[in-house]
Order: structure tokens, then sequence, then C-alpha cells
């Protein structure tokens, strides 16, 4: 029987919507083209996920673009923008938690997003605690951090249901032991749950 719901963030509880903010913010292809290229596909930014130095990494992106250090840096400090709150997010736990299910969360996470803009974190006091990758070391799908969860919180994965929009993320939860949901949409994620649940 299930009694435990574990969410990921990003994607899933709120919105990351990192494509139209950086050509607002940007205009320019090209410009996006580099800027995207030292922000995202160094991987870089998932260095920050596990908890390394934003300052660090900061300096390691536009190390890896130094021509384009200002657009670099503003798009650093900007990020907060494409950060959106899910209005469905504080419903759909209070109803799991009033039907008596525990509510958890597992996610990729930088000390950086956080500070960038907390308000779209609001649905945490909801919850029944978690697990950020920053505070950790280490990012899904690595198993390590699947673990962490499973023992800090005395978790029997059997009665787990996990929810996130990697599908790599997903099969590390169903290789544990976990039912699992790929996220791709509420009313989509949210019927799946139900079935479940039943």
């Amino acid at each position: 029987m299930i009694n435990t719901i574990i969410f990921d963030i990003g994607n899933v509880l709120m919105k990351f919507d990192y494509h139209p903010f950086i050509k607002d913010l940007l205009k320019d292809d090209e410009t996006i083209e580099h800027v995207n290229n030292a922000m995202w596909f160094t991987g870089y930014w998932n260095d920050m996920d596990r908890g390394m130095n934003s300052d660090l990494i900061l300096q390691k992106m536009i190390d890896a673009e130094p021509d384009y250090e200002d657009e670099i840096r503003l798009t650093f400090d900007s990020v907060g923008r494409c950060i959106k709150k899910a209005d469905y997010a504080i419903p759909w736990i209070k109803d799991l938690k009033a039907r008596g299910y525990r509510v958890l969360f597992l996610s990729n996470y930088a000390e950086h997003t956080m500070y960038a803009n907390p308000r779209v974190l609001d649905f945490l006091p909801y919850m029944d605690g978690g697990v950020f990758s920053c505070d950790e070391g280490v990012v899904k799908p690595d198993p390590r951090i699947y673990m962490t969860i499973i023992e800090r919180f005395n978790l029997n994965p059997a009665e787990c249901v996990f929810l996130d929009d990697s599908k790599a993320n997903v099969l590390t939860a169903k290789a544990y032991g976990m039912k699992a949901i790929h996220f791709e949409g509420y009313e989509s994620a949210k019927n799946q749950l139900e079935e479940l649940l039943l």
C-alpha cells in the first residue's frame, strides 16, 4: 500500500521556463547561443546543484565564454525571473496530506536558485521534508541520493510513488522498487497518481 509521495521540484511543483526568459533578456540569437553554452551545456550548472560555490561556478561559466561575460553575469543574476510558481502545487500537496499520505521532495536544486526566487518554494512548509541535492553533494539520477532519502525518512520503496520530469530519474526510482511517474503535465500526472493510490 502506498503511504508516501515523493515529488521532484523543478518543472513539477514549479516551472523553470528558461527559453522565453533568456530570449526576452538577451534578444540576440547569437548571444543567446553562447550564454546557453556557458550556463547549461558545460555542465557547470549541475555542479552548482551538487553544492559547489556559486561564485566559482559563475567564473567557470565566464571562462567558457569570456567574450560574453556581461551577458552571462546578467543572466546568472536574473535567473530567478524564469522560475514560476505552479498554482496547483499547494492544493495538490494539501489534498494528499489530508488523505493521510506523507509528502516529501527529492530535487536537484542549487542554493543560488533558492535565493534567486524563494517565493516559488512556498509549498515546502506543507510538506514533510525532503532532500535537496545541493545539501548532499550529489544529483539525480545518482543512486546515492535515492538511498539518502530512503534512509533519512525510513522509507519502504514499495510504499512510495516518485514523480519527476526526467525519464532517467524515474528509471532510477523504479530500480529502487518505487512506483514512479514521468511528469509531463499536472492533469496527466495527477490522474496517474490517483490510479496508483486506488
